[in-house]
């Protein structure tokens, strides 16, 4: 068994990474902020403040959230496209801000990786939801190339869309910081000048590594 848990900010190609890795491994992907967005979209549908962090949790608390097939759930519906849009991403910080809200998803997030191992996707991943992984890593990239990414993956290539990107991941990396946390024993991979395949090459090589060093007979308890 091996848990692999991968955290950085937002446009490093980490949800790339974790999945591909993931199958390669073929062990299960446990994408934490698909489980804040799902807890954020329930919030929004019960007309709650995203930024009251009491009604927030009991939302949070009370509502059927999980993974199936790399898709999120919100009580049995597969909400997978609804929480990648603009108005669940514009809140899902505020939401995922709450330690409220954090505790009362953790046991669900690690739930995931307890029976088969997994790789785990994060902001803390490696410090709160798997911190005894056989495996930590932290990705990087300059706010020039994660904007770039961005514009790519949005489509956003018109005169002016890289600087506004740009604006828009800082306000983002404000908004996590307070859950955005590197391990102080993360490998920490700048991938700025890496092909995703050339990323993935490097985390199947650690987490086989870590995976033979940690023994065969290993029980894993989370």
């Amino acid at each position: 068994m091996i848990v692999v848990a991968i955290d950085g900010p937002s446009g490093v190609g980490k949800s790339t990474a974790a999945r591909g890795l993931a199958l390669r491994l073929e062990v299960p992907h446990v994408d934490t902020g698909a489980f804040y967005r799902a807890a954020t979209l329930a919030v929004l549908r019960a007309g709650v403040d995203p930024t009251d962090g009491r009604a927030s949790a009991e939302v949070a608390r009370h509502a059927a959230i999980g993974l199936r097939a790399g898709r999120a759930l919100l009580d049995g519906e597969d909400v997978e496209d609804a929480i990648r849009g603009p108005e669940v991403t514009a809140s899902v910080s505020a939401v995922a801000a709450h330690p409220e809200v954090r505790a009362a998803l953790l046991e669900r997030q690690r739930a995931g990786v307890r029976a088969h191992g997994g790789v785990v996707e994060g902001r803390d991943a490696g410090t709160v939801v798997v911190p005894d992984a056989h495996l930590k890593v932290w990705l990087t990239a300059a706010p020039a190339e994660r904007a770039r990414r961005r514009a790519g993956q949005l489509g956003r290539t018109a005169a002016g869309e890289l600087e506004r990107l740009t604006a828009e991941l800082a306000a983002r990396d404000d908004a996590d910081a307070v859950q955005m946390a590197r391990a102080r024993d993360a490998v920490v991979i700048a991938t700025d000048d890496l092909e995703a395949e050339e990323v993935l090459d490097r985390l199947e090589a650690m987490a086989r590594s870590a995976r033979e060093a940690s023994g065969p007979s290993e029980e894993a308890e989370r």
